[in-house]
């Protein structure tokens, strides 16, 4: 049996909605990660158009199917848009994903919730806010609660789970192997989270 997507509605906190990945939005995207202080922000760095069409051919209106082959789960993808009446200094404040399954290494190290604000829009709670979008999504889901993981030194992120209410269970190691750990990260904070 296939996932059967939901439709979420509109997702809006003031100046911040959440939209689905789109070829229309890709100019703007691309504008976001050009901006100078988004220069040594490692998503921005690894946005190009070919990534962005790659991205939406594989999760079409930012809803990616899942592979069982590789233990992946399906996702719903956003991008975080600043609406154009708000005089916003990017027009893309970043993405955010959420995950919708249950494996160990999810719960362990990528948690349910992703996300990355690029720098030129960091300080106005927007990741927070996204996740809280999300939400009411996760619950027509069946969750009752959500993991979101980050490293120990992301401070922003941490918070961001504080202020989400997350409670930290704790602080793991990632094994060799996994592919985070191939990427050069050897901690995850879990974040438990309520709904």
């Amino acid at each position: 049996m296939s996932f059967r997507f939901l439709d979420p509605g509109p997702l809006i906190d003031g100046e911040l909605e959440l939209i689905s990945p789109d070829a229309r939005w890709i100019d703007d995207v691309l504008t976001s990660c050009a901006h100078p202080m988004s220069h040594n922000d490692a998503s921005a760095a690894a946005t190009t158009r070919p990534f962005l069409i790659e991205f939406l051919n594989g999760s079409p209106g930012g809803r990616y199917p899942g592979d069982v082959r590789l233990n992946r789960v399906p996702a719903y993808h956003f991008w975080m848009r600043l609406l154009p009446e708000s005089n916003p200094v990017i027009p893309i404040a970043g993405h955010i994903g959420l995950r919708i399954g249950s494996t160990h290494e999810l719960e362990m190290y990528f948690g349910h919730i992703g996300y990355n604000v690029y720098p030129p829009a960091r300080g106005h709670h927007y990741a927070a806010r996204a996740c809280g979008l999300l939400f009411p999504l996760a619950r027509a889901h069946d969750f009752s609660q959500l993991w979101i993981t980050c490293n120990p030194d992301n401070i922003p992120s941490r918070r961001t789970c504080e202020r989400l209410g997350g409670e930290l269970v704790e602080i793991v190691d990632i094994p060799r192997g996994q592919i985070l750990f191939e990427r050069g990260e050897r901690q995850k904070c879990r974040y438990r989270i309520g709904l």
